[in-house]
């Protein structure tokens, strides 16, 4: 058994409770040198609140020798979990990792690279405690270069807080915490982490925002850059799309079908008409090529709609996963 530390066994009887109030979610990519500032630094904070609390660093893949920290440090402190992951996947199956292993029913995320700062976690628990079930960092004061990264990011944010409905400054802040019961009801893939606050809202979560501290990086260097903005776009597109048409696909095409097949109809009815009563040549018509195209293309939108339709229910009812949550139940049982 590997020995612990005077500070470990103190909280040793918090964190083997069978129920803990807090896990501290934070996955690591080439970090090594931030890791145990990192870990202890959250230790501080957490402890200021009075709960019992795990820690949960996922290391994603990284070549730094991350990885490898993370494991001594595990052994060495018991509100510690190193959970390795095979490669290098992404934050957001990073993210999903530590949700999967979280035994917290509160759960608070953060960057591994210092720029969030572990004491505003006691102030984003006690925000939550007021009824919400999801509280989003703010980063008022960012401390990273306007060009390639404040630009783009406050661009990202109008257009994500426009097509979501989600009114946030800051979408792509990491400091955030949930109630463990809304992580339950989200299922992450691609690159969707970024917008876990629109994905909660579609779960019908109270949501808010509150002002965070933010530093500048102080290892290593940024592993964001331009380059995710496509990446960003297309995931937004996802997003949009459960948030409006996730248990009625048939809305979104087969009304588009609907619309491209009477369009085509009424012009090759157009068409029959001139060329059967005024004898016109009708062979040579662009207005013909466009009618049959508009035809076409309208069935197959109103086929497509069937099978989504068809996937929709397969996906909700496979998984046993109800249309509607539940927020609560008054009265006699």
């Amino acid at each position: 058994m590997p020995s612990q530390s005077i500070e470990d066994r103190r909280f040793s009887s918090i964190i083997n409770s069978p129920q803990l109030d807090l896990s501290v979610v934070v996955p690591i990519y080439n970090e090594a040198e931030s890791i145990e500032m990192l870990v202890q630094a959250i230790a501080d904070s957490v402890r200021e609140t009075q709960l019992s609390y795990e820690i949960i660093c996922v290391d994603d893949g990284s070549k730094d020798g991350s990885s490898q920290v993370l494991i001594d440090l595990a052994r060495r402190r018991i509100d510690l979990k190193a959970v390795i992951l095979r490669r290098n996947y992404g934050q957001t199956p990073a993210m999903a990792a530590g949700f999967e292993t979280a035994e917290g029913k509160i759960i608070v995320t953060l960057d591994g690279d210092l720029q969030n700062d572990p004491a505003d976690i006691p102030m984003m628990l006690a925000k939550l405690n007021e009824g919400y079930d999801l509280v989003s960092g703010w980063r008022k004061n960012r401390q990273d270069a306007a060009l390639t990264r404040l630009l783009p990011s406050k661009i990202a944010n109008i257009i994500i807080a426009r097509v979501t409905g989600v009114k946030l400054h800051d979408y792509g802040c990491s400091l955030k915490a949930y109630r463990s019961e809304l992580i339950a009801d989200m299922n992450l893939y691609g690159e969707l982490h970024r917008f876990l606050p629109a994905l909660a809202y579609i779960e019908g979560a109270r949501i808010t925002e509150v002002p965070v501290r933010h530093h500048a990086r102080r290892f290593g260097e940024s592993k964001y850059g331009l380059g995710r903005t496509i990446r960003v776009v297309m995931d937004l597109m996802t997003v949009f799309f459960m948030k409006k048409f996730l248990t009625r696909p048939m809305h979104v095409f087969g009304l588009g079908g609907v619309i491209s097949l009477a369009a085509g109809i009424a012009m090759g009815s157009y068409l029959t008409i001139i060329k059967i009563f005024f004898n016109q040549n009708i062979g040579d018509r662009p207005l013909l090529i466009l009618a049959v195209l508009l035809i076409l293309t309208g069935v197959q939108l109103f086929c497509f709609g069937l099978v989504t339709e068809l996937l929709m229910r397969t996906y909700h009812e496979s998984q046993k996963r109800p249309i509607y949550r539940i927020r609560e139940v008054f009265g006699k049982k």
